[in-house]
């Protein structure tokens, strides 16, 4: 990664830009479309935040935490959709009542059933919805309770304890599947 932010830095390669944008986008949209519920104004979102980056990019060795930073900027961006667009109605992350989640595949994925995978779903979308979009940040996204905790301005704690009800909630359709409890330090696995 940090060749790649090297060459788009300092030498403005637009292939290699090419490849950190294919890389981050696909979280980014479904962080963005969560809000907005607008698959064409999302990545309208994603892809201003993109290009400031590009703008910017003889600043990237400023920014502490990238991913942060790029999730912070759809933030903001999705904040001034709404204050631009008065008329759209503005989706708060309390009322969201679907979530776009997409388990990525890999083949530990490919192994659970069609009957597990289902009820993991099924549990996912059954989470209050700030739990839904903290637990798809952290599990599926892979950013860490601090950055999530930025993110969505919550405390730390505030984050551990929504991933803590997700994962119990998971855990217990997993238990109803398969008639195998897990072990509450093994909660965290998941």
């Amino acid at each position: 990664m940090e060749d790649l932010l090297r060459r788009i830095q300092y030498e403005g390669d637009q292939s290699a830009f090419r490849e950190f944008y294919l890389s981050h986008a696909p979280q980014l949209l479904n962080f963005a479309f969560v809000y907005i519920k607008s698959k064409f104004i999302a990545e309208e979102v994603v892809n201003d935040v993109f290009m400031n980056l590009w703008r910017s990019r003889q600043r990237i060795h400023e920014i502490a935490n990238l991913r942060v930073y790029l999730y912070v900027g759809v933030r903001n961006g999705i904040s001034s959709y709404f204050s631009r667009n008065k008329d759209w109605q503005h989706v708060d992350i309390d009322t969201v009542s679907e979530v776009a989640l997409e388990f990525t595949t890999d083949p530990e994925q490919q192994l659970i059933t069609a009957e597990l995978r289902k009820r993991i779903e099924n549990a996912v979308a059954g989470l209050p919805p700030k739990c839904r979009v903290i637990f798809k940040m952290i599990k599926e996204d892979g950013l860490k309770y601090r950055e999530v905790a930025q993110i969505l301005h919550l405390s730390v704690k505030t984050v551990e304890n929504q991933l803590t009800i997700a994962i119990r909630k998971i855990s217990a359709e997993i238990y109803l599947c398969t008639g195998e409890q897990r072990k509450t330090g093994q909660l965290s696995n998941l």
